[in-house]
């Protein structure tokens, strides 16, 4: 009966209305055979583009909102022939150079054969008007890459993956892409950000690997190492690790510790304890962490590269300098500062940090000392330009990223040129940009780290300036009393009563610059936030919604998280003309605030900066973003790298300030309510924090002390003799 209603059609796909690169689920428009009016088709393909010929066979149907549609259980695409579908198959954008404009030129000059001169005869091309060298390579270079990617595309749309990830792919593993796939899909989940183990499973249960193979085990072992990562750590008690591998392979323990035991002997993982605890550590982070401890020792056993100072001689010259009177911990800290080889300096806000960083650089120097100074994010070495006067810069321009090799200019062989290394905002550090800046310092320079132990850990692994202060092998400063000025601000007293664990006093008078406000239900929290972000705070304080105001969430989930609350706030505050492009399931407009998810040494953009969408070009297929004045493009299929970042999480801020911040507190939240993470989303706003929420969550937030442990085994290496006598 069904065989008697199935419709069989070819015809040319005028336009692609809608196209999900995740499952390849599509509505489209088909100018068909034996049709006087346009086609609606809905089914499923890989890839597909305006211009190319389609075989359909499927299901009629009346959609009641949408009208009639064929319903295709079979789509087949295929190159367009007419002329007609090659403009609009050129002009679709599928290929980087190509738009609407030149697809017109293109098909005028060369007619039907247009495919082959690009694919024989490439130098060609430049006969069409407007078509210059440049643009004529990157018209060859945009179509050999379409091709292979494509190629992915029906691999992974074959094996029942989404394939929004095969420009990642492609770029990941060049044009033997599909055989190395094939040869091991759970490298997929190890190279490519955005493919997970369970997608790489799917693949490899495709190809035929069985649940019990070794190389499944073994691969899904690593996997359980590298999402503990994710989470901050360097490895994972076994009595974690092995129900978390077993959970996630559905496979019996024995079978799991005989993979183990594998990628022991193979050294890809490594055993050793942590307090006595049975461990398994990744091995590029157990080695970075004992080559970090190892470094520190070579660097403190050894004298200051500058002359003995007399810091009580010092100390009345640098506060006539600096025009500013020293407390008496912070003299006791410049007698320690400029006696010690390494110091690691820790405080909250409002305690004289800056001040005391100040004066200690300014004694130095007067003696010859050569310093360099750095955070690890651009707004954070903005502020430490400002207060130091010295150039500061990020930790990844100060080491030069290297594009070549994912490494740094400055390294071990090559070192920096300084006496003194600043850091600034060392809580933000993890243990690979750590183990960085250890190999780029000689070992005649001294190092300062400073930061706020109370802060949030690096978002990446490990807890570097915690065990460095908890190992007690190291200098330290803690600098505890709030100064009057910093004492009369609502923001700096509030955070240090979240940090002693005590509920701040909510009730505010109309010239404080925190608030709380109460609302209880989620649609009622995001409602409030919504109109003052869009409304109250601009018209109250003087700021721009988009460029001042930003939203920190506890976490990224949830109808209160980062990624929900983006959508809310796209849409409430830049609503600007048809010119946008989705990708990756989010949708871009010019103005959207934005944010950089992952390094990227050749743009020089790193995880974390903030930038503003400047323009769409939709004739090259590219974005074209805005970050610190510098204008980056990127092309439509590297917006993965790229998220709305109207609000963002509370983790992703370390290290930024922002004029004002609103913060939403609900009991969903309960994850991440922890007393360390409100604390450090306070402490990013300069003039006004708002919370709005539930005391119950903020309540939470106090009594739970620090999110969960992180496992990282820096500590125990600095407690141990690593050099030679």
């Amino acid at each position: 009966m069904a065989d008697e209603n199935l419709e069989v059609l070819s015809g040319i796909v005028e336009r692609v209305t809608y196209h999900n690169v995740e499952n390849g689920y599509c509505v489209i428009r088909v100018k068909a055979r034996g049709h006087k009016e346009l086609v609606t088709v809905v089914g499923h393909a890989a890839v597909i583009a305006a211009g190319e010929f389609v075989q359909i066979s499927g299901i009629w149907s009346n959609d009641r909102t949408h009208g009639l549609q064929l319903r295709a259980n079979f789509l087949k695409t295929t190159a367009p022939t007419t002329l007609d579908g090659i403009e609009k198959y050129l002009g679709s954008g599928m290929i980087r150079g190509i738009g609407p404009v030149y697809a017109e030129k293109l098909t005028k000059a060369f007619a039907e054969a247009v495919f082959d001169i690009i694919e024989e005869s490439p130098e060609r091309l430049r006969e069409v008007t407007g078509i210059g060298e440049v643009r004529a390579q990157r018209i060859i270079a945009g179509w050999t890459d379409q091709k292979v990617i494509r190629e992915i595309m029906l691999f992974l749309h074959a094996n029942g993956v989404g394939t929004s990830r095969a420009v990642r792919i492609f770029k990941t593993y060049g044009a033997e892409a599909v055989q190395l796939i094939s040869e091991n899909p759970y490298r997929l989940a190890r190279d490519i950000r955005g493919i997970g183990f369970r997608t790489a499973d799917q693949v490899a249960a495709k190809l035929g690997i069985e649940k019990h193979a070794l190389i499944r085990i073994r691969a899904g072992v690593s996997f359980a190492l590298a999402e503990a990562m994710e989470q901050g750590h360097c490895g994972l008690p076994l009595a974690e690790l092995l129900p978390l591998a077993c959970t996630l392979l559905q496979a019996e323990q024995a079978l799991i510790e005989t993979a183990l035991a594998l990628e022991l002997t193979d050294g890809n993982v490594i055993a050793d304890g942590v307090d006595g605890i049975p461990c398994v550590f990744l091995a590029g982070l157990y080695y970075a962490e004992r080559e970090i401890a190892q470094r520190l020792q070579t660097l403190a056993a050894m004298d200051t590269p500058w002359p003995r100072i007399d810091a009580e001689r010092a100390i009345p010259w640098v506060e006539g300098v600096i025009g500013f009177e020293l407390a008496q911990s912070q003299r006791d800290a410049v007698h320690l500062a400029v006696a010690s080889k390494v110091l690691v300096m820790t405080g909250g806000p409002g305690v004289g940090k800056t001040t005391l960083v100040k004066a200690i650089l300014t004694i130095l120097r007067a003696k010859g000392t050569r310093v360099a100074v750095c955070a690890p994010t651009g707004r954070a070495a903005k502020r430490l330009s400002e207060s130091t006067g010295l150039e500061a810069k990020t930790i990844h321009r100060l080491l030069e990223a290297d594009p070549s090799n994912g490494g740094f200019k400055y390294n071990e062989q090559a070192q920096l040129d300084c006496d003194l290394l600043v850091v600034d905002e060392t809580s933000m550090v993890d243990v690979m940009l750590m183990r960085a800046l250890m190999r780029a310092l000689p070992t005649r320079a001294a190092l300062l780290l400073v930061g706020d132990v109370d802060q949030l850990p690096s978002v990446g692994p490990g807890q570097v300036l915690a065990d460095l202060i908890h190992s007690n092998q190291i200098p330290v400063v803690r600098l505890l009393e709030v100064f009057r000025q910093a004492a009369e601000s609502r923001i700096v007293t509030t955070a240090h009563r979240i940090n002693r664990g005590l509920m701040p006093e909510l009730a505010t008078d109309d010239h404080s610059d925190f608030f709380f406000v109460n609302a209880i239900e989620p649609e009622d929290i995001v409602r409030k936030l919504l109109l003052l972000v869009r409304e109250r705070i601009p018209r109250r304080f003087a700021v721009d919604p988009i460029r001042d105001i930003q939203v920190l969430c506890p976490m990224n989930r949830g109808g209160v998280g980062a990624r929900s609350l983006n959508l809310e706030l796209q849409a409430a505050l830049n609503h600007a003309g048809e010119d946008r492009v989705e990708r990756f399931g989010t949708k871009f407009i010019p103005g959207d605030k934005i944010m950089q998810v992952e390094n990227n040494y050749e743009r020089e953009v790193y995880n974390g900066d903030l930038g503003i969408v400047r323009n769409i070009d939709r004739e090259n297929a590219e974005l074209v973003a805005l970050f610190d004045g510098r204008e980056i493009t990127y092309a439509f299929d590297e917006l993965d790298e790229l998220v709305l970042a109207y609000a963002t999480t509370i983790h992703k801020s370390q290290g930024s300030e922002y004029p004002v911040v609103v913060i939403p507190l609900t009991t969903q939240h309960y994850p991440m309510l922890a007393r360390n993470v409100i604390y450090t989303g306070i402490t990013r706003g300069k003039r006004l924090v708002v919370l709005v929420g539930q005391k119950k969550a903020l309540a939470i937030a106090l009594r739970g002390g620090t999110i969960r442990r992180r496992w990282s085994k820096l500590r125990e290496w600095l407690s141990q003799e690593l050099i030679a006598a």
